[in-house]
């Protein structure tokens, strides 16, 4: 019986944090190169709430939706997304989600400090394959030179306060959810 809740629960779930990254792309203030969305809210949350494995999976149905076409990129979808600089960021979505919920999933102590690292870990690891993949493409694929140190500005030093902000938000979150779904046995 148990076992049935917990595949039940993940088939609502992991499908629920794909829609809610899907929403969260269209909640954005533009900037230059890379637009500031709530992506980030339900990448970490995903990671957070669902472990590595689930957490990740959320976000590779959101990449798999957006190559096959359908629009739920900040700038549209399909195959040809994979040039566009902003593209990293949503292969660091699923690896940072993964790293999220493997913090989590391997940590003796679930409190609030593990979620915020393992939060900071996964934002670290999104910005890093973000940034180094906008890098590359700049100044490889579309031959906009740009330094390193510009890449770093403009998509790790521009976004970040809002997603420092986020990363301790979804600690907070997270922490009463898991608390709370415990307590009724849904996790």
């Amino acid at each position: 019986m148990h076992n049935h809740r917990i595949k039940t629960y993940y088939l609502v779930l992991v499908p629920l944090f794909t829609a809610l990254t899907i929403i969260g792309t269209f909640i954005k203030i533009p900037t230059p190169i890379v637009p500031i969305t709530l992506q980030t809210l339900f990448v970490i949350l995903s990671g957070a709430l669902l472990g590595s494995k689930m957490g990740a999976l959320s976000q590779v149905l959101y990449v798999t939706l957006g190559l096959i076409g359908l629009p739920v990129f900040s700038q549209g979808g399909g195959f040809s997304y994979i040039f566009n600089p902003t593209f990293g960021y949503l292969l660091g979505f699923i690896a940072g989600s993964f790293v999220i919920g493997y913090i989590i999933e391997h940590s003796k102590n679930k409190n609030m400090f593990t979620f915020l690292i393992a939060n900071l870990s996964g934002l670290f690891v999104i910005y890093l394959i973000g940034v180094t993949y906008m890098y590359l493409i700049l100044n490889y694929v579309s031959l906009t030179a740009i330094t390193i140190n510009q890449a770093i500005v403009v998509g790790f030093l521009t976004p970040l306060p809002k997603d420092l902000v986020v990363a301790i938000f979804v600690t907070i979150i997270a922490t009463k959810i898991i608390r709370q779904a415990t307590s009724y046995r849904l996790m």
